[in-house]
């Protein structure tokens, strides 16, 4: 392989456009070379804004994976498509970073780990958050054991109002379930790629249909229909560690509640705690004393001359290509998003019997 990717897009709506294309589109080793979508205006239309000159489009992805000339495929269609699509470009001999949650369900999640080891293909999740500044510095405290032993962890995603009312989401079918499946995800990955514990025990988890069935609601994205809202619209759950640590997740799109937050995390070790609700705030005890500390993140550069920092979606696309070149490990590994759609699945199911789950 030489030191130029041709990549293909797999699904070419708002999470493509947003995030994915124009990230890809700025490395200098990445050509965009194919779009595939249902739609075929907009596959023209991201072929026409990030597209090499070249670039083909197709609308149906099994031909965009026919093309032997693509190296890496970026899958960002609906939740249930996420296996079947990323298991047969893994299968074309294709590098695969598909969008979150890594599936539908814990079988399928699996499967696209086999896929994966199987063809001697790299396989990542999108989980971006992982790029922010934030979570970068923290992560390296917690290496460093800064912190100590985390023995306890709270991973927030929180909206106050924030029901996205196009596309599928809220459809149970497709996605697999609301808030928890679509941003909580984010938090736990956050919390457990922190900590560095994917050795859950047991789950207690609830899940609630309450916002979501009144109509008019107070919605930025405009009020949805009850009887289209088949997803919960909050939902709570606490995961056992192996090792006694433990981390409790809230997750909602709808909630009364006035702190928002999304995929926010607060970590308690032996050493010291951190949390990201109001920039990162490091607090511990020393000499007697208990301090607070607030990291610095944004740099201040010299007036009138502009600084630029990646955004965590660049640095995402980044190292994501330089790992495919290098032959590197990717930041994102699937065995650890497998487990994250484990603890998410076990979740729903504990919320719908009641009873906790032993993973």
């Amino acid at each position: 392989m030489g030191e130029e990717l041709r990549v293909g897009i797999i699904g070419c709506g708002g999470i493509a456009t947003a995030k994915h294309m124009p990230s890809l589109a700025k490395l200098p080793q990445v050509r965009l070379a194919a779009f595939a979508n249902r739609t075929e205006d907009k596959a023209c239309q991201a072929a026409r804004t990030f597209g090499a000159a070249d670039a083909k489009v197709y609308t149906d992805y099994r031909r965009l994976l026919e093309d032997r000339t693509v190296d890496v495929v970026h899958v960002c269609t609906a939740n249930d498509s996420h296996a079947e699509i990323a298991i047969a470009a893994l299968e074309a001999g294709k590098h695969v970073m598909c969008e979150k949650p890594m599936a539908r369900t814990t079988a399928d999640a699996k499967r696209m780990v086999e896929a994966a080891k199987r063809s001697g293909k790299k396989l990542t999740i999108s989980y971006n958050n992982r790029y922010r500044p934030d979570s970068q510095y923290l992560y390296q405290m917690c290496r460093s054991g800064d912190l100590g032993h985390i023995y306890m962890a709270q991973a927030h995603a929180l909206r106050r109002r924030g029901v996205p009312t196009w596309g599928a989401f809220l459809d149970k079918e497709t996605q697999g379930g609301g808030p928890l499946i679509d941003i909580g995800t984010h938090a736990l990955d956050l919390a457990l790629w922190l900590m560095d514990n994917y050795k859950p025990r047991t789950v207690l988890g609830s899940a609630f249909h309450q916002l979501g069935k009144q109509a008019n609601a107070a919605n930025p994205y405009g009020s949805w229909d009850p009887a289209q809202f088949t997803v919960e619209d909050s939902a709570l759950a606490m995961i056992t560690m192996e090792n006694g640590a433990t981390v409790t997740l809230e997750a909602s799109w709808a909630l009364n509640i006035v702190r928002e937050g999304t995929a926010k995390v607060t970590l308690c070790g032996t050493q010291a705690g951190a949390d990201m609700w109001d920039g990162l705030t490091i607090n511990g005890e020393k000499y007697g004393r208990l301090y607070t500390t607030q990291i610095h993140l944004q740099p201040k550069g010299i007036p009138f001359y502009q600084t630029h920092e990646e955004s965590p979606a660049e640095l995402e696309a980044r190292l994501w290509i330089e790992a495919i070149l290098s032959g590197g490990e990717p930041v994102v590994k699937p065995e650890q998003a497998l487990v994250v759609q484990e603890i998410l699945e076990a979740i729903y199911a504990s919320a719908e019997t009641g009873q906790a789950v032993s993973l």
